[in-house]
């Protein structure tokens, strides 16, 4: 039993050991402006004019509807939103509940938000709306940061494909309530 327990305790060594020196090189690469870029980057076009769309994004205690890893929010300043509200969501993510406490810093309607966060995971997000051709679509871009509290270069780096997908698949969500009209029909109500 003790063999076993010395067994795994030097493979945790082992596995730590190897992380941490990922984690210098990888911070050694980023201080050189070098390495595997850490931001995702997710895109959507929505059949929907670009206030319409906005209307919707920019609604935060809406967020939830189309952000499924966003169980709660919560604004925690009063008046419309803009730069400097601060707000704070539950989020779930591999089962694992967080409040993310963020801070909205750029909001421009219709065409930017973004927040930052400034909890247990740092970084922030920003969504960009583009109008297309005349006017009936819009591009939606939305370029996400995550810095992990621990091993934050790697962790960044492992965490990105799977977040990608994750936050991909909420701009699709998105896209489809806007499109199909629950947007405003939950609006109205």
């Amino acid at each position: 039993m003790i063999r076993l327990l010395r067994g795994a305790l030097a493979l945790l060594g082992a596995i730590v050991g190897a992380a941490g020196l990922w984690e210098i090189v990888l911070g050694r690469l980023a201080g050189r402006g070098r390495g595997p870029d850490r931001v995702m980057h997710m895109t959507v076009v929505v059949r929907a004019p670009i206030e319409r769309v906005w209307a919707y994004v920019a609604d935060v205690e809406r967020q939830p509807e189309w952000m499924r890893e966003m169980t709660e929010v919560r604004l925690l300043t009063s008046g419309p939103v803009g730069p400097g509200t601060r707000g704070e969501a539950t989020v779930r993510i591999a089962g694992v509940a967080v409040t993310d406490p963020v801070t909205v810093d750029v909001f421009e309607p219709p065409r930017r938000f973004g927040i930052r966060h400034e909890g247990l995971f740092g970084g922030g997000g920003l969504i960009t709306l583009v109008p297309l051709g005349s006017g009936a679509e819009t591009a939606v871009h939305w370029a996400e940061r995550l810095v992990p509290p621990v091993f934050p270069h790697l962790g960044a780096v492992i965490a990105r494909p799977v977040l990608s997908r994750i936050f991909q698949a909420d701009l699709d969500r998105m896209c489809g309530i806007v499109e199909s009209g629950a947007d405003s029909d939950a609006a109205a109500t």
